[in-house]
């Protein structure tokens, strides 16, 4: 049964005021609330256990290996990986992004190209442009249309033996829109031996990730998207390609032997683990990904789905509000501006008044924004815990916003 008050349960924050107002909490895309299983894990860490891992012989530091490594294993099984040392814990998507454009510098050339989409994040456009400038490579866009549809002709034209690699997001952050990524990747594969590059971060919180039958070589996502604390996040790559790869840092655990003439490394995953974990970050990612289990990826998925078409419907009773990518396949996130208000961050405010809490700008996707020819948006993003109620309340704080603003 999906018992959506038990699941606000759940979360003490989506109890509070604010601005004398009960919270509304509008802005997953950005960082989703942490259900009290997560909070506790972390806690439990840091007042029982609090070792360093796989470094110590003594009581704690075993504990902490243990628990850590099973939640290795439960994201193994969470995206459905094939081995346990193919998944490596990171700080998040952006810091998988440029572990990996960073490990490719010494198999990209002068003239090799790699190939992104207008849909993508800063974080997944400024670290191959870094590589590009790196090694001579060049950079190539997939265009998008007006609803935020990806032209896929100009991948299949553009692909050849000098791609070398093609990296794409699973969902848009600024407009939700979802990519066809079994289609992206199935042309790839037919026209190039190019590495296939997959961002989750948007993806993750909302529906079930397998990479094995996806079949990308890398796949990267956040933990603070999808209810774990900050600074976790995972990289998956496959076993061969890891091992051909060059470590982003150096230090402690990456280690096989070290002397001033020579390192060796250390086997997966250590290989790209350097220095401290975030060790009791990754232990509450397990507990997560528990979370989600227990309510079930369809029944997120349902509800998920339900809220945005909900608040489609409810918003565009509006008149004059504008959604972007309104006719394209979307999750999550709904987009938006005002006719004749040109500051998304004048809405912001008048709705942060009203207790909504949402997102305003550009989104780290200016080049979206720079196609729409827009400063930025409103952007209303759903967590499993929003309700009916929440969009309601969201779309009479609209029309007060733009009322007070007209």
């Amino acid at each position: 049964m999906f018992d959506i008050q038990n699941i606000r349960a759940q979360f003490p924050i989506l109890t509070q005021t604010v601005n004398g107002k009960p919270l509304v909490y509008l802005d997953n895309g950005a960082t989703s609330q942490k259900p009290i299983s997560v909070l506790n894990a972390w806690q439990k860490y840091y007042t029982e256990i609090n070792a360093n891992v796989h470094r110590g012989i003594h009581t704690l530091s075993q504990l902490a290996t243990e628990e850590m490594e099973i939640s290795r294993k439960k994201v193994q099984n969470f995206i459905n990986a094939k081995n346990d040392f193919e998944v490596i814990f990171t700080k998040g998507t952006t810091e998988g992004l440029n572990l990996i454009a960073y490990a490719m510098t010494d198999l990209i050339k002068e003239n090799d190209e790699i190939i992104i989409s207008y849909l993508e994040h800063h974080s997944n456009i400024v670290p191959w442009q870094l590589l590009c400038e790196r090694t001579g490579a060049k950079l190539k866009v997939i265009p998008m249309d007006v609803n935020g549809v990806l032209q896929l002709d100009f991948l299949e034209k553009n692909l050849s033996e000098k791609t070398k690699l093609v990296s794409f997001n699973q969902v848009s952050n600024a407009l939700g829109v979802i990519n066809p990524i079994e289609k992206i990747i199935e042309i790839t594969r037919k026209n190039s031996a190019a590495l296939i590059v997959v961002d989750g971060a948007q993806s993750v919180p909302h529906f079930k990730i397998d990479v094995q039958q996806m079949d990308c070589d890398f796949f990267v996502f956040s933990g603070h998207k999808m209810y774990a604390p900050m600074g976790t996040g995972i990289l998956y790559g496959k076993e061969e390609i890891l091992r051909k790869i060059q470590p982003f840092h150096g230090g402690g655990e990456m280690i096989a032997t070290c002397s001033f003439e020579k390192t060796t490394y250390a086997d997966l995953p250590f290989k790209f683990e350097a220095g401290t974990p975030n060790v009791g970050g990754n232990i509450a990612l397990g507990a997560a990904i528990d979370f989600m289990a227990n309510i079930g990826h369809e029944n997120i998925q349902t509800h998920e789905n339900a809220l945005l078409e909900y608040a489609q419907k409810k918003l565009l009773e509006i008149e004059g509000l504008k959604i972007y990518g309104e006719n394209a396949k979307r999750t999550g996130v709904v987009s938006f501006n005002l006719e004749g208000i040109g500051i998304a961050s004048d809405v912001g405010m008048i709705l942060d008044k009203l207790g909504i809490a949402v997102r305003t700008g550009h989104h780290c996707t200016q080049p979206i924004m720079e196609f729409f020819n827009i400063a930025g948006t409103v952007r209303a993003s759903f967590a499993v815990y929003n309700t009916f109620d929440e969009i309601d309340i969201l779309a009479e704080g609209v029309r007060k916003a733009q009322k007070m603003l007209s």
